[in-house]
């Protein structure tokens, strides 16, 4: 395992936000990696996701089984992409460098910190903001039409106060330290496997217990196929492609390989567990007892007698919300912008950067019904997937888990860093095309509904390929 050490000078030159971790400062252990996917999988999108499947016609046990393969792919890619980051220290912005480059390193970190990161800042942020009126609500009712007939660009005053709220909240922890993040994402853990695992119950007592809930066939007749559970497969790892590839933000602060490796696997299984019985019950059974489709589990939380019970619920969403905003959406945003302009930015001020570019995306425009958040992760996976691919081909195949940290840093005359990468772009953006054209053309339909799982496979093999040509031109010029 690579550590560096604070007396080490080499980097005295480079941001130091975007330095490798000091040995000191590697405090996070398997709690903390156990804990700190909680909130991606346990937040209002998530449930979205899952009500969008059962609207699909999907029935109780087939969405089981699409959200437990999805869990395992989920934890192995987070898994094997987390190596680089705590092996060396290395934020996802600089350990992208070795296999695009240095300069071809900005066009996949413009898709991940860019676009993915701050699209999904505003989704989480306004999602979080509804589990915010919803508590003030309970308290005030008078505070739901508080405005009267204001609108300010879709948003009533209430909705558009209860967004500010969540968002300075959000900008409370983007400028705590990491050790702050760390208590965050484990005090949501208790509170995740207490609420949800409450909400179950209470579902299936709605239902009539667990058998109407299991027997529950969609009211639409619609024959599900093979491809069409696949492609819901491949919706939810589109909810993690922009974690999975960025991971080494967060284990480059892990003690040990085991930490992160063992804490992430286990927690992401658990977790998806919990969340799978959570959410076809929640869904099916508040269905069953209300007669309409509960698909956004605030509706639900909204239905609840108890006081005590909202308010433990709504305070466990919206932790559960802030906690993967920070880790899965500002930190690498926040560490791209820095590293694309490192003399003008600190990690702090792209965080506000993105904070505020977030809001400007008017993002409660996805949570309109419970189908149009696919487009939009579909947009994700068809961008970063291929990104995926390429990274853990190079990491695992060509450089067989090495790499010259001074050549990413600029210090080495290996590889510049003004270097670009011919076989990395080529198999990203050739990947990626693909996958967005599927949108437009019916025969290539497949790769735009798959785009997250066939963008890793095809960018991989392509990336390797092209790589060896690259390689076999360069033999024969050198002969």
């Amino acid at each position: 395992m690579t550590h560096i050490k604070q007396e080490d000078n080499r980097f005295l030159s480079v941001n130091p936000d975007l330095l490798p971790t000091l040995s000191e400062n590697r405090t996070w252990n398997f709690s903390h990696y156990f804990s700190v996917w909680m909130g991606s999988v346990h937040n209002i999108p998530s449930y979205v996701t899952i009500g969008g499947f059962f609207a699909l016609g999907l029935s109780t046990g087939q969405v089981f089984t699409v959200i437990c393969f999805a869990a395992l792919l989920v934890a192995v890619l987070l898994v094997l992409n987390g190596h680089a980051g705590n092996k060396y220290g290395i934020p996802f912005s600089i350990l992208l460098r070795a296999s695009y480059g240095g300069k071809g390193a900005i066009l996949p970190g413009f898709f991940r910190g860019i676009i993915a990161g701050i699209m999904w800042f505003g989704l989480q942020t306004y999602a979080g903001s509804i589990a915010v009126s919803i508590f003030i609500g309970t308290f005030y009712p008078s505070y739901l039409t508080l405005g009267g007939d204001f609108s300010f660009l879709g948003l009533n005053f209430s909705s558009l106060l209860s967004f500010l709220i969540f968002w300075f909240i959000n900008l409370i922890f983007i400028f705590a330290d990491v050790n702050a993040l760390g208590k965050l994402t484990k005090s949501v853990t208790v509170l995740v496997f207490v609420v949800f695992g409450g909400m179950s119950i209470w579902s299936i007592q709605l239902a009539g217990g667990i058998q109407p809930i299991l027997a529950f066939e969609p009211a639409h007749d619609i024959e599900v196929s093979v491809f069409l559970l696949i492609s819901c497969v491949s919706a939810i790892v589109a909810t993690w492609v922009a974690p999975i590839l960025s991971v080494s933000d967060i284990t480059r602060y892990s003690r040990t390989k085991k930490a992160h490796a063992g804490g992430q696997f286990i927690g992401i299984m658990a977790t998806y567990l919990l969340f799978a019985l959570a959410s076809i019950s929640i869904i099916i059974g508040s269905e069953i007892a209300f007669g309409v489709p509960v698909w956004n589990v605030l509706e639900v939380v909204d239905k609840f007698d108890s006081i005590f019970a909202i308010i433990l619920s709504l305070t466990t969403l919206a932790l559960a919300t802030l906690s993967v905003n920070i880790v899965g959406n500002v930190i690498p945003a926040a560490n791209q912008l820095t590293a694309l302009f490192p003399r003008k930015l600190s990690f702090k001020k792209s965080a506000f950067l993105v904070a505020v570019l977030g809001t400007m995306l008017l993002p409660w425009k996805l949570m309109e019904n419970s189908t149009s958040i696919f487009a939009f992760l579909n947009l994700v996976g068809a961008l970063l997937s291929p990104v995926i691919g390429v990274m853990l081909t190079h990491y695992y195949i060509v450089s067989k888990r090495k790499i010259d940290i001074d050549a990413l840093y600029g210090l080495s005359t290996s590889q510049p860093i003004t270097s670009v990468q011919i076989p990395a772009l080529l198999a990203t953006l050739l990947t990626g095309g693909l996958s967005l054209l599927g949108s437009q053309v019916a025969t290539l339909e497949v790769f735009y509904s798959m785009s997250s799982l066939l963008g890793i496979f095809i960018s991989a093999v392509l990336y390797f390929s092209f790589y060896q040509i690259q390689l076999h031109l360069r033999q024969r010029k050198l002969h």
